[in-house]
């Protein structure tokens, strides 16, 4: 009844084309994207929300001819003044202390990779993000009453290979402008256990947007952005976002938590993972898993804590912990990032994150296939899914100029 698909592109409708939507629906054409640096439907690890951070150090400073810095006191009790006895006369000369003072400078470096960071008034900002992006689950079909199947375990396997740019400019101190474009290079594979693999792959522009930020408060203690911006999923969905941070300063860390919600408005009426292609016979085919059957729009909500410190001068870390909730699944993910910035214009930001709990394992789902007898597109059965995995590593180029 299956078996006959080979490569194609993604089911985006019941009946006609949908594209497949990320298990934490970052969204690609033709399958579940794993892109986990910046949560589903939006670039993370790498859209632009970071913020300057501030160190301090404190450096003697000595001048002769500067009054400020060297002054002289007079002792209180005259009786402890040194002094000298002319021969012949009784008058004395008065020996003062000197006191140096010291005075704490302020140095100030950008962090690039701080998740608060925006451009200055009149700079531009760039994050490019290079990522490898993987997801999978195991697949056990169940077939609908009086239908049968030759072969129902098999595992969804995706890769991917994204590059991400995200460029902003400030318009003034507090408020910027974002832009943002993401390239995929995807395979994807129903992997069975007997009859030969349903492969695809996939490649093309699949997601760009605009969008603003804007950092309303930045005090010695406290910082907090807001950003929003629209996102067009190619072939998937029109999208609006909403992202939320707020932060405390202490020493060389700034813990924050942060909030992001997703609207996303779906070209079909279903999403989930599909292939498409021709029977031996020349006809059309498709196998689809659905996630949603009746998801015109939704809404997806995550929220986290995280923590950015400053190792030394030119090394950063960044820890974050995140719950979110995507519709058909919930996820916990956690990330660690580590930067190094030689100066305050260029930094490089080493990344990684995994899912370390989903609700997806024991879910069913319904999966659809077009008939090999009649060539019909129709509901086949429920596919129980299990031993879900989504991870991303990448590498971010940032620059501020």
């Amino acid at each position: 009844m299956r078996k006959h698909l080979s490569l194609v592109a993604v089911f985006a409708a019941l009946v006609s084309a949908m594209p497949a939507l990320a298990a934490t629906n970052s969204g690609t054409r033709a399958a579940s994207s794993a892109d986990l640096t910046s949560g589903p439907a939006v670039r993370e690890r790498t859209q632009v929300n970071y913020e300057k951070y501030t160190t301090r150090s404190t450096t003697k400073t000595y001048d002769q001819a500067d009054a400020k810095n060297i002054y002289y006191t007079q002792p209180a009790n005259r009786s402890a003044l040194y002094k000298q006895y002319d021969s012949g006369n009784s008058a004395s000369t008065v020996r003062t202390t000197r006191a140096e003072t010291y005075r704490t400078e302020l140095k100030r470096k950008y962090y690039l990779a701080h998740p608060f960071f925006q451009p200055t008034k009149g700079k531009f900002g760039s994050v490019t993000d290079l990522s490898y992006n993987m997801n999978s689950y195991d697949i056990f079909l169940t077939p609908v009453s009086g239908g049968a199947i030759s072969d129902p375990n098999g595992k969804w396997d995706m890769s991917q290979f994204s590059i991400k740019e995200d460029f902003s400019y400030g318009i003034t101190d507090e408020l910027s402008i974002l832009a943002m474009a993401r390239f995929d290079i995807s395979d994807y594979k129903f992997d069975w256990a007997v009859a030969p693999d349903d492969t695809m792959d996939d490649s093309g522009l699949n997601l760009f947007g605009l969008g603003m930020q804007w950092r309303f408060v930045d005090t010695n203690e406290w910082i907090a952005t807001a950003s929003a911006y629209y996102q067009h999923q190619q072939d998937i969905s029109n999208n609006i976002v909403l992202d939320i941070k707020g932060g405390y300063k202490i020493s060389s860390s700034t813990i924050y938590g942060l909030v992001r919600g997703w609207y996303l408005n779906f070209e079909g009426d279903s999403y989930g993972n599909g292939v498409n292609g021709t029977t031996e016979e020349g006809n059309d085919a498709t196998f689809f898993m659905a996630y949603n059957t009746d998801a015109k729009n939704t809404f997806y909500v995550e929220g986290g804590l995280g923590v950015f410190s400053v190792l030394e001068e030119d090394w950063t870390l960044n820890f974050e912990a995140i719950l979110g909730n995507y519709d058909w699944h919930n996820q916990a993910s956690l990330k660690a990032a580590i930067g190094w910035q030689p100066n305050d214009w260029f930094a490089l930001n080493l990344y990684g994150k995994m899912a370390v709990w989903d609700s997806a394992d024991g879910k069913d789902l319904s999966f659809w296939q077009t008939d090999a007898v009649d060539g019909v597109f129709r509901k086949m059965g429920t596919a129980s899914i299990d031993n879900y995995s989504e991870a991303s590593v990448g590498l971010q180029a940032i620059f501020m100029f």
